[in-house]
């Protein structure tokens, strides 16, 4: 149930993404676009292959990826943020949804690397 939450969360997520970038594109800033393209998508991306992994520790390896894909996202975020091209309310939005990610990948590689032993 909570993968499930998980990826539907990273979905989301990753469409607020693809429109944040659109977004910026419009407005003629494509290094940090393209960056936060990458990563925010990225998140759910290997959330998804991670359903299909060969294995616990290959279950693991993608969900941990995806954790620090969220970690850079939430630094582009951040840049964005300060440097005026995002307004309070939607980095505030955004940074809530990829912080909440990071704390369910979190807990999810906790119980995995329990449930192995490690």
């Amino acid at each position: 149930m909570a993968e499930s939450k998980l990826r539907e969360l990273s979905m989301e997520f990753s469409v607020d993404i693809i429109n944040l970038v659109k977004h910026l594109k419009a407005n003629h800033e494509s290094v940090i676009a393209n960056q936060i393209g990458r990563s925010g998508t990225s998140i759910g991306a290997n959330i998804h292959e991670a359903q299909y992994a060969q294995g616990k520790r290959d279950f693991v390896s993608k969900l941990e990826i995806a954790l620090k894909e969220a970690s850079e996202t939430g630094y582009w975020l951040e840049l964005l943020y300060r440097t005026d091209y995002i307004d309070a309310n939607l980095y505030k939005a955004l940074s809530d949804k990829c912080a909440n990610i990071r704390v369910m990948l979190i807990s999810s590689c906790k119980t995995a690397k329990a449930n192995m032993g490690v």
